[in-house]
């Protein structure tokens, strides 16, 4: 057994490796100086603990001797957790899809001792294949590349970094134009890509893409919410939601949302909630409000610290039972039918397989398993619309089967920026469905990163057994800044409101990039991290800029402070030309020109925010969809900046509701 120095590490992905014989260090000055004093170029791996192609590559080339001893000759090894250090991975990550094409986990990138990439990839296997190089062989090329050439080798990092500098800094405008022609575009683009018979906007593998799904629900009329709306029942009835246990698997390989890659994600978990919950807002069908409900009692259930905060991930891969060599994929998941006849019986169990396309021979096609994983195996997959009677407690047989197999890993650190994201879902989930213990699942949460996750008030990344080091990054703020004013608006509390504002401030003081008018995303001052970068695509997750362009513009209008809008304005302004050319890689941006362009509408509560009838109204009024209203009391912190606000009075005694738009209001609606 060897023993690395990612020993000391709390980063599940960190500690996966810690008995590699690889001689692993963790990110930071030692190793480079390490570097510089051997003359040797590092090699770096980002990865994750969730990660299946991570696993791969470890088993195959980081627990073999060999290749570890050629490794610990020719390089000094580093090990990043992406989740840990998104700033790293967003830095090598531009590098590796600048020169290559493509991107992905594992990241394996070599650089100079100065931290400049000047070769990377991602996967490589242990011998030539899959039409890859093997990575014995590269690890060899590269050390020989170094030896004869370094010179040449360490102007390549330069030039690099130059070019990738040069992208972050280039002039953009400064001035907000207020055009709606990139939303019709994106519009148009997203339906041309959508996929009229199974759902989905593109071929496989088919990843869901929550921003997009909220574009679309927002601003793409009645095709495109039929688009979303289609999208979200095919990706519920496949195999890409879990049916037994809820929540969602990160992505289907195929096209049909039947054979996901099944890891769960915290950020999906979120993001998808809300999705179906701004379904049902829209369509009033309980189908989807379901939905919602097993995906955050999934969450709580299975992924929640006892003391409130949120969990990242568990992992695809599991041992297929108690003593098992090796772990496979899905295996907590999948289904012989003969389990499913010996759990139910044969009168039950005819039901159920008919109803999810259960088979003898398995369900899986040969196609979407090239490796032969699910051979005679079954992905639950919903072939029937209804409900028979017996399916409710044939789930709630195998879901305790289930629970007896072993478990997949669980990710249980605690990263700020994907609490945020659930908080917000749990938030806008308890005040819509009128759920309380979703409510208190965000209070707690929030409450949880206020007490772990902060320092003097600025941000930590992550919390697992105690605080980490690592500062905040700007999704951190923006992503719990979005969850605040989410909770304010669900509960009427101002103690949301003033740490939003605090986070606010603290976020434009150190990321804000003045010339250009938008965040970086890291801090500043980092001497290891050589180029300061910025998200400009909502992807599996918003950019950071997208987000606090929205955050900004729903403060300005509680706040009704111009200075604010002004500033969100800017970041919509500099991404003028990501919305000219390529619209569809930034529809949360899109949704904050949106939000920019809308008329001010607000809906405001006069009364005590414990009243029944104000809480009546609080409830009803978050049932309704309502993307560009804001939810204010008239007596909270907004009444300082919102002298109209203090007009707005109880009428005769009872709690009233003020609804207001475009700057004129009804006459007040008196609760009962």
């Amino acid at each position: 057994m060897h023993r690395n120095l990612l020993a000391d590490s709390t980063s599940p992905y960190l500690l996966q490796h810690k008995d590699n014989p690889v001689a692993w260090r963790p990110w930071g000055e030692e190793a480079f100086a390490e570097a510089g004093r051997l003359g040797k170029p590092v090699f770096l791996s980002i990865g994750y603990s969730t990660c299946h192609w991570c696993h791969v590559m470890a088993h195959e080339s980081f627990e073999n001797p060999e290749i570890a001893a050629l490794m610990n000759e020719s390089f000094v090894n580093i090990k990043v957790d992406r989740e840990e250090r998104p700033d790293v991975d967003r830095l090598y990550m531009a590098f590796v899809q600048a020169t290559t094409g493509q991107g992905g986990w594992p990241m394996s990138v070599w650089l100079t001792p100065e931290g400049k990439p000047f070769f990377g990839g991602t996967y490589f296997p242990p011998e030539d294949r899959y039409g890859r190089i093997g990575f014995p062989g590269l690890c060899r090329q590269i050390a020989r590349l170094w030896a004869e050439d370094r010179a040449r080798v360490e102007a390549e990092g330069t030039h690099v970094l130059a070019a990738l500098a040069e992208a972050v800094t280039a002039n953009t405008p400064t001035t907000f134009a207020g055009d709606r022609e990139p939303i019709r575009h994106a519009v148009e683009a997203f339906l041309r890509a959508f996929d009229p018979v199974e759902g989905g906007f593109g071929n496989a593998p088919k990843f869901p893409r929550t921003s997009v799904y909220d574009f679309l629900q927002r601003c793409g009329g009645e095709r495109g919410r039929e688009a979303v709306l289609f999208t979200l029942r095919k990706m519920a009835a496949g195999g890409l939601r879990d049916h037994l246990g809820g929540g969602f698997h990160r992505y289907s390989v195929d096209e049909f949302w039947h054979v996901p890659h099944f890891e769960k994600m915290l950020y999906d978990q979120a993001q998808l909630a809300v999705s179906y919950l701004e379904a049902w807002q829209i369509t009033g069908d309980d189908f989807y409000a379901g939905i919602v409900r097993q995906t955050l009692d999934y969450v709580l259930r299975d992924m929640t610290h006892p003391e409130g905060g949120f969990f990242s991930a568990e992992d695809a891969d599991s041992l297929p039972h108690a003593g098992a060599a090796e772990h496979a994929e899905g295996a907590f998941y999948v289904w012989t039918q003969r389990e499913i006849v010996e759990e139910l019986g044969a009168e039950a169990a005819e039901i159920f397989c008919r109803h999810y396309g259960v088979r003898e021979n398995g369900n899986v096609p040969p196609g979407s398993d090239p490796h032969g994983e699910f051979f005679h195996k079954n992905i639950l997959i919903e072939r029937e619309s209804g409900e028979h009677p017996s399916l409710a407690e044939s789930r709630a047989r195998l879901f305790a089967r289930r629970s007896k197999r072993p478990r997949p890993h669980l990710d249980d650190k605690i990263l700020t920026a994907w609490n945020g994201l659930m908080i917000s879902a749990f938030a806008r989930a308890g005040a819509a469905l009128a759920e309380p213990r979703y409510l208190d699942a965000a209070r707690r949460a929030a409450k949880f990163l206020q007490k772990n996750l902060t320092v003097q008030g600025d941000l930590l990344r992550s919390w697992r057994e105690g605080p980490g080091t690592i500062r905040g990054f700007a999704e951190d703020y923006a992503f719990l800044i979005q969850a605040l004013l989410d909770l304010f608006e669900a509960d009427l509390d101002d103690t949301w409101l003033e740490w939003a504002l605090d986070l606010q401030r603290r976020q434009d003081g150190q990321f804000w990039d003045a010339p250009v008018g938008n965040y970086f995303s890291s801090p500043p001052d980092d001497p290891l991290v050589a180029l300061r970068m910025k998200e400009d695509y909502d992807g599996a997750e918003p950019s950071a800029n997208s987000v606090s362009a929205r955050n900004l513009l729903r403060l300005a209008r509680v706040l009704n402070d111009g200075r604010l809008e002004d500033k969100a304005r800017g970041i919509i302004a500099a991404a003028a030309a990501t919305l000219e050319r390529i619209p569809t890689a930034v529809p949360q941006m899109l949704l904050a020109l949106d939000l920019a362009l809308a008329p001010p509408e607000q809906a405001v509560l006069a009364g005590a925010a414990d009243d029944p009838a104000v809480r009546r109204a609080l409830g009803r009024l978050h049932a309704e969809f309502a993307p560009h209203r804001l939810i204010l009391r008239a007596g909270g912190l907004a009444a300082r900046s919102h002298p109209e606000l203090a007009e707005m009075k109880p009428v005769n005694g009872r709690p009233a509701l003020y609804v207001c738009r475009n700057f004129a209001c009804q006459a007040p609606e008196v609760l009962e």
